[in-house]
C-alpha cells in the first residue's frame, strides 16, 4: 500500500468543493490508472504550496495571493490554485524560474513514471513542491528525493511541505548532477525542459529503474540497463506535448528552434513538426526535417526515442539503430 498521512486541519469548505472537482476533470480525463494517483490529488491540498502566484495583467505581471484583504480576489486566486493549469510561483528580472506543473500533466507524468512500494525517487526541479508532496503521500518521505538549483525555491518548498505534513528530503544542488548521496533510485523524474538527458542520472539508478523527462517539447520514457560498458537508457516519447521550465545548470541546446523561412506556415506552425525541429535543431536544416516528416507520414510522438551510454547519446525515430537518428548534445 502506498503511505498515507493527513495534513493539518482541513482547508475550508470552498477550497475542499474546488479540489473535488479537479479531481474529476482529471479522472475524466484518465489520467488516473493507478487509483492511489487518484487518492493522493484528493488529499494533497494544492493550494498549500502555491501561496501566491502571478498571471498576466495590464500592467505585465499581477500577484494574487491567498492572504488578499479583498475577498473577490481572494476567491479568484483559490479558483486558479485548483484549476487546472500551471502556475507562475518564482520570477527573477521579469523572467518565470519555477512554477506548479499543470495538475493533469502531473498526473499523467506520475502515472507514466509507474511506481511501486518500496521505490525511491529523485525528483528533479522541486519547485514550489506540490509534486514531491504527491510523490511522499504515495511512497513515504524516505523514499523521496526533491532536487532544485535555487536556494530560495528549495527553502520555500521545505515549508510549504512542512505545512501540509510532507517531510521528503529537499536538496539545494544541480539537478544536472542529480544527488549521488541518496543513490541508486528506481525513478528519476524532472519537472524542467532539458536540453539532453544528463550522464549523472542513468550512473545513479538500478538496473531495471526508469528516467521521465520532458524533452523537445515531449515527455520521454527510459528504462536504464546495466551493460559491460556501463549503465543505457533507452526509451520512446509519450504521446503528449510537454512545456516546462528549463532545467538551469546544464548544459544549453543547439540555441533552440532554426530559422524557419521558407516553409509553409500550415507547416511551420505544426506541433508535431516543431517537436520534430526541436529534436533535430542543429542537426537538421528545416527543409530536410520537413521531407522526412513528410516521407514518414508526419510521425507522433510515439514513434521517437532517446538512447543514452557510453557517454553519448542520440534520439532516433522508430529504431534507435535505423537509418533515421541525430546526436544530442551531452552535459
Amino acid at each position: 500500500m502506498g503511505a498515507h498521512r493527513q495534513g493539518p486541519s482541513p482547508p475550508d469548505a470552498e477550497a475542499d468543493a474546488a479540489r473535488e472537482a479537479l479531481v474529476r476533470e482529471i479522472a475524466a480525463r484518465g489520467a488516473f490508472t493507478d487509483p492511489a494517483w487518484r487518492t493522493a490529488f484528493a488529499e494533497v491540498p494544492r493550494h498549500l504550496f502555491v501561496p501566491f502566484y502571478y498571471v498576466h495583467g495590464i500592467r505585465g505581471f499581477e500577484r494574487l495571493w491567498g492572504e488578499d484583504p479583498d475577498p473577490e480576489r481572494r476567491s479568484r486566486w483559490l479558483r486558479g490554485v485548483y484549476a487546472d493549469g500551471a502556475l507562475a510561483t518564482r520570477l527573477k528580472d521579469g523572467e518565470l524560474v519555477s512554477s506548479s506543473s499543470q495538475p493533469s500533466l502531473m498526473a499523467l507524468m506520475l502515472d507514466a513514471l509507474d511506481v511501486r512500494d518500496g521505490h525511491t525517487v529523485l525528483e528533479i526541479g522541486t519547485g514550489p513542491g506540490y509534486n514531491a508532496a504527491l510523490l511522499a503521500h504515495r511512497l513515504g518521505d524516505s523514499a523521496v528525493t526533491s532536487l532544485d538549483l535555487d536556494p530560495e525555491i528549495t527553502e520555500s518548498a521545505r515549508r510549504h511541505l512542512a505545512a501540509a505534513g510532507y517531510r521528503p528530503t529537499v536538496v539545494t544542488g544541480d539537478g544536472a548532477r542529480g544527488c549521488p548521496r541518496r543513490a541508486p533510485y528506481d525513478r528519476i523524474i524532472a519537472t524542467c525542459t532539458l536540453p539532453s538527458v544528463p550522464e549523472a542520472w542513468p550512473e545513479q539508478c538500478r538496473p531495471g529503474a526508469r528516467i521521465l523527462a520532458p524533452l523537445a517539447t515531449g515527455l520521454v520514457s527510459l528504462q536504464v540497463r546495466a551493460t559491460a560498458h556501463g549503465p543505457r537508457a533507452e526509451g520512446h516519447f509519450l504521446h503528449t506535448p510537454a512545456y516546462f521550465v528549463p532545467l538551469r545548470g546544464a548544459l544549453p541546446g543547439p540555441g533552440g528552434l532554426p530559422y524557419l523561412g521558407g516553409l509553409p506556415r500550415r507547416i511551420a506552425g505544426d506541433d508535431l513538426f516543431r517537436f520534430l525541429l526541436t529534436l533535430t535543431a542543429g542537426t537538421l536544416d528545416p527543409h530536410e526535417a520537413l521531407s522526412l516528416w513528410e516521407r514518414e507520414e508526419r510521425p507522433q510522438r510515439e514513434r521517437y526515442g532517446i538512447t543514452v551510454g557510453q557517454g553519448r547519446q542520440w534520439a532516433w525515430l522508430d529504431d534507435p539503430q535505423g537509418p533515421y537518428t541525430w546526436p544530442l548534445a551531452t552535459g
